[in-house]
């Protein structure tokens, strides 16, 4: 998937040896981590950029959610829950990636001392132990070092949401909690800007499909395909696809 592996080298270059070592105290990190899943009965994800590791944290949850977690934590070598995930509704996964790349380009433009003021706030569908979609509410704070000012934690909390009523759809939302107000909202509606067929084509592209495997997919040219992918850089005022996928306004 285009989207992700531009997420990924994002969040782990910004941790190479020439941004200067990170020494903040991760035994700290976990503790917070494993203190949310306690009191929150959360599954919490905390991913240590520097290292390129992932320790999950787990509670009575992952049961309702048909998990085969058996230790906590759970040690994971990559930044990405991949088991928690893969049971995520495939389109919220996607708005899920491209909700995150834009929460990082936000925070990479504020200053050090005021990154702690915002978090991600999100509505996402994922599979229970009964193979069935719920709605669950998914939080994410991200933990800048003051000694390179470079993004060492992410911290992911995971709870089954109180609300499963299917007439609210998933949202992705970044908040300011200091000031307490919303500063994207983002349910990625492009309805009033794209075709149907042209929504289809940005959907396979952010699933990072190629032109020829997106004209196969849909029996189509790959000339058309190529028409549709000019016109949805035309529409959206992008310079390109992945920014097509990222930059996108909603309704």
């Amino acid at each position: 998937m285009e989207i992700v592996k531009k997420l990924n080298d994002q969040l782990l270059q910004i941790n190479s040896e020439k941004s200067g070592k990170c020494i903040l105290d991760i035994e700290v990190y976990k503790n917070i981590a494993l203190t949310y899943s306690k009191i929150e009965n959360s599954i919490a994800v905390l991913s240590d950029m520097q290292h390129n590791k992932s320790y999950v944290y787990t509670s009575g949850i992952i049961s309702e959610l048909g998990l085969s977690f058996t230790e906590n934590p759970v040690v994971i070598d990559s930044i990405w829950e991949e088991e928690i995930l893969k049971k995520i509704h495939p389109d919220d996964k996607l708005k899920k990636y491209i909700h995150e790349l834009r929460f990082f380009q936000l925070l990479e433009s504020l200053k050090n001392e005021e990154r702690a003021d915002y978090s991600v706030l999100s509505r996402m569908r994922i599979k229970d132990k009964d193979d069935n979609y719920r709605f669950i509410q998914h939080r994410m704070f991200y933990f800048y070092s003051e000694f390179n000012k470079k993004l060492r934690f992410a911290l992911c909390l995971y709870n089954i949401a109180l609300d499963q009523s299917k007439v609210l759809p998933s949202e992705f939302l970044i908040i300011n909690s200091e000031k307490g107000n919303i500063v994207v909202e983002d349910k990625l509606n492009y309805k009033n800007i794209l075709s149907k067929r042209e929504l289809e084509i940005l959907k396979l592209i952010g699933e990072g499909f190629t032109s020829k495997e997106i004209a196969d997919f849909l029996s189509i040219s790959v000339n058309t395909v190529s028409r549709h992918r000019q016109n949805i850089l035309i529409k959206l005022n992008v310079k390109n696809s992945v920014k097509a996928v990222v930059d996108s306004k909603p309704n």
